[in-house]
């Protein structure tokens, strides 16, 4: 480590710093950080794993923690959150990357055709309604308000008016985005089949759609989606989708979806909160996605980097804390086990007093504009008890997954990582000289416990080092297979 690795840390952090690098077992220490990725919240295991030949008994190879740095074997932590553990997000965004292009460019290795290029594919991105006038950037003019904001104007996307702003509205769009979205897909194989001439039933028989999609929140803190929505033969990507099948087709038949009053998820009134209809919001933009950029069209290469970007992202981006803030002794009901004296309903929580929150948002550090739409999750959650509203306040509203695809778009993440560790056991078994011996001849016993995680102050600053390193790396290595002409476009 160079003294810049030590530059601009406080006393307690800069002591525990130079105490890890100073200590016997730092050298190893540094290995097990790299072998994570410069983790930044490493599970911590103890334990031992032993190698022995099936047929004689005798041991090829033992391993334990005992002889580790603090008796631990430190792995990643695997968090896809780029504000929890940048390291871990990245090697997720890599797989979601992977994956989005495989459904896209097809890859041979992932058993995804290159003949799926051929398929009628667009990229869909399906917005909120209004709620209310925020501050903006318009193209040309200035915002409502009268001034141009900066780009990085922390202004953008919060209310004009808070007093009218339908913070309620927002949160409860945010907590039913999901279900809007089934459907909207559902509608979306209606429409087909109408254009085809067909019906639903036919349509199975000749042609599927497929999509891969990811949440992103906007700076108003309202969520919208970001979809590759593609035409399959029956079988999937394997078959030809069905000559009447084109991109201006699916253009219009997702169109007229996402408009239909099919298409819209409503919540009864409650309290002195009305009911409400939601839909998508007007801005509906959907493109053609091509295999080759023409300079106007989206490229392969463009989407897949698009939507990895944001599936590490949650609504943190919008100013809110990146851990739950639901109260735990109700679990964010605002009820407590115990029944009130009568017995016709449960008590109050005496924890959170009934809004279920754990923390007091206002001293919470967060924009106005995100802490009045927690409040609203908060507000909301008696009236609608189902919608777990308060626990998920800290995503305002939002419950649904970030990332997820149909059955048949593409490869999936379990695939992905699970070829990852058999890379990684392949290269372990050669390094224990087992390379030769067949799998099934070798007996693999091991025992390990959870011991912890994270890193004290002085090991977060070295590992957050170790992970700049690497990052530099894979960004060098990237630019040179750019200029060797090897990449057509940036990933994640």
């Amino acid at each position: 480590m160079d003294t810049a690795t030590f530059a601009g840390l406080d006393p307690i952090t800069l002591g525990d710093a130079l105490r890890v690098a100073g200590s016997e077992g730092f050298e190893r220490w540094q290995d097990q950080i790299k072998r994570t990725g410069g983790c930044a919240d490493p599970i911590h295991l103890t334990g031992w794993v032993l190698h022995k030949d099936k047929a004689t008994g005798k041991t090829l190879h033992h391993y334990t923690t005992e002889h580790e740095p603090g008796e631990r074997l430190r792995i990643a932590c695997g968090n896809r959150r780029a504000s929890r553990c940048p390291s871990c997000a990245w090697t997720y965004a890599g797989d979601t990357y992977h994956l989005m292009r495989a459904g896209l460019a097809g890859d041979a290795d992932k058993d995804i055709p290159a003949t799926v290029r051929d398929h009628p594919r667009v990229f869909a991105t399906f917005t909120a309604p209004s709620f209310g006038p925020v501050h903006n950037r318009p193209d040309r003019g200035t915002c409502r308000c009268g001034a141009r904001h900066a780009q990085d104007d922390p202004a953008l996307g919060t209310a004009l008016d808070p007093a009218t702003y339908d913070y309620a509205a927002a949160v409860l769009f945010n907590n039913l985005a999901g279900d809007l979205w089934v459907r909207f897909a559902n509608r979306l194989r209606r429409e087909i089949a109408k254009r085809a001439g067909l019906t639903q039933r036919e349509l199975k028989e000749v042609c599927r759609v497929s999509y891969g999609k990811v949440a992103e929140f906007q700076k108003r803190g309202a969520v919208h989606f970001h979809a590759v929505i593609r035409l399959d033969g029956p079988d999937g990507p394997e078959s030809a989708p069905p000559s009447w099948a084109s991109t201006n087709l699916l253009t219009k038949a997702i169109r007229a979806a996402a408009r239909h009053s099919y298409t819209s998820v409503s919540v009864p009134a409650a309290g002195d909160q009305p009911a409400r209809t939601f839909q998508w919001g007007r801005q509906l933009d959907v493109r053609p996605v091509k295999a080759f950029g023409d300079g106007s069209d989206l490229t392969e290469q463009a989407v897949a980097s698009y939507v990895a970007k944001y599936a590490t992202k949650a609504a943190e981006n919008t100013g809110t804390p990146d851990t739950a803030v639901y109260c735990r002794s109700c679990r964010g009901t605002g009820r407590s086990r115990v029944y009130d004296r009568d017995g016709s309903a449960l008590s109050q929580c005496a924890t959170c007093h009934g809004n279920g929150l754990g923390e007091d948002l206002a001293r919470l550090d967060v924009p106005d504009h995100a802490r009045r739409l927690m409040a609203a999750c908060a507000q909301l959650q008696p009236l609608y008890p189902d919608r777990h509203l308060a626990r998920w306040a800290h995503m305002l509203g939002f419950r649904g997954h970030f990332s997820s695809k149909s059955r048949r778009y593409s490869t999936t993440l379990g695939a992905l990582r699970q070829t990852r560790a058999d890379y990684r056991a392949a290269q372990e078994r050669e390094a224990l000289g087992l390379d030769e011996r067949e799998p099934d001849t070798v007996l693999v016993l091991a025992d390990w416990q959870y011991a912890g995680h994270g890193h004290t102050p002085g090991e977060s600053a070295l590992a957050a080092t170790i992970a700049r390193g690497l990052q530099l790396n894979r960004e060098t290595a990237r630019e040179a297979l750019h200029d060797q002409g090897v990449l057509e476009g940036a990933t994640a």
